[in-house]
């Protein structure tokens, strides 16, 4: 069978257009090197008109952040009946909400950190008042983040009551809803998924960096972080983290392919932080990494996500 013409979607108008652009650029390079008749589009207003006009078979979406892991896309492309890779709409904007996502995780029974939401309205209204009340509620240390946002973009962690306010207001410079939730020691890893229907999990990622937290710059600047395949925990600790992996997979909709990134406490419980329903594939991200220890290189791995989406579209 003669391949799908594929193209790439890239770039668009998130704080997270330039990882957006290498993720992009690396996948069309596979494509290309499988045999793909493949072509990049950089998201704008005349996306509906260029997939017209070129009329590919798929799009690999290739987009971080808003508009692109929101289900905004998704959404487009399901209008326009074009098959895509990675998740739908549903799982898209449930899994970039982490207040939404959290709330799934918390009614399935899946372990998250304790949190709180709160809105840009309500925090305006009382700024002193909101915040002592949030240190009543959840106790010190803190993980301030923006609801809606990737790449630790406004995130803080907030040791006590003197930084809370200036960490709460820069988080609400990203986005009019932020999660408060308590922090959690332990060893950071993550865990990808594959798959639609019968998903399995990659090997557990241990991520080692030096810096307070594994920040945008740790993540995109070369010798600022490291990552330990098996992590260095045990294995039935490593065996729960993919088995809750695959489940948050499932929960959430997910389809194709998703990272579930945990902290794991010194009791063995992996605390989910969040999904990234797009992960990265450039030279420094995590998914990739763990897909070569499972035995897939770059090339396969891509084609396996576009067989992936041409599978859902045929269910």
């Amino acid at each position: 069978m003669s391949k799908p013409k594929v193209a790439v979607l890239l770039g668009g108008r998130s704080k997270e257009r330039e990882v957006s652009l290498i993720t992009g650029g690396e996948v069309y390079k596979a494509l290309i090197q499988g045999g793909y008749p493949a072509f990049k589009i950089d998201l704008d207003e005349n996306l509906v008109e260029n997939l017209k006009k070129e009329q590919p078979g798929i799009v690999f979406i290739a987009l971080h952040g808003r508009c692109g892991e929101d289900g905004a896309v998704q959404g487009v492309l399901e209008i326009l009946g074009i098959p895509y890779t990675g998740s739908g709409v549903l799982a898209s904007a449930i899994s970039l909400n982490k207040v939404a996502a959290k709330r799934m995780f918390k009614a399935e029974g899946i372990p998250t950190a304790e949190f709180c939401a709160l809105t840009q309205r309500v925090f305006k209204a009382n700024r002193l008042k909101v915040a002592k009340e949030l240190a009543d509620s959840l106790g010190f240390p803190l993980v301030i983040k923006p609801a809606s946002e990737g790449s630790t973009f406004g995130m803080s962690i907030v040791k006590d009551e003197k930084p809370l306010l200036g960490a709460l207001e820069e988080a609400f410079k990203y986005d009019d809803e932020v999660l408060a939730e308590k922090f959690i020691e332990g060893t950071e890893i993550t865990v990808g998924v594959l798959g639609n229907d019968e998903p399995w999990p990659l090997p557990t990622l241990e991520i080692t960096h030096s810096r307070e937290m594994y920040d945008y710059k740790a993540k995109y600047t070369a010798g600022m972080s490291g990552h330990i395949i098996p992590a260095r925990i045990s294995k039935e600790r490593r065996e729960r983290a993919q088995k809750e992996a695959v489940r948050v997979h499932r929960v959430l909709y997910c389809s194709g392919f998703s990272r579930v990134d945990f902290i794991v406490s010194s009791d063995g419980t992996p605390y989910v932080l969040e999904v990234n329903t797009i992960p990265g594939m450039t030279p420094l991200s995590l998914f990739p990494d763990a897909a070569r220890a499972a035995g897939i290189e770059f090339p396969e791995l891509i084609e396996k996500i576009v067989e992936f989406a041409l599978e859902k579209r045929r269910l």
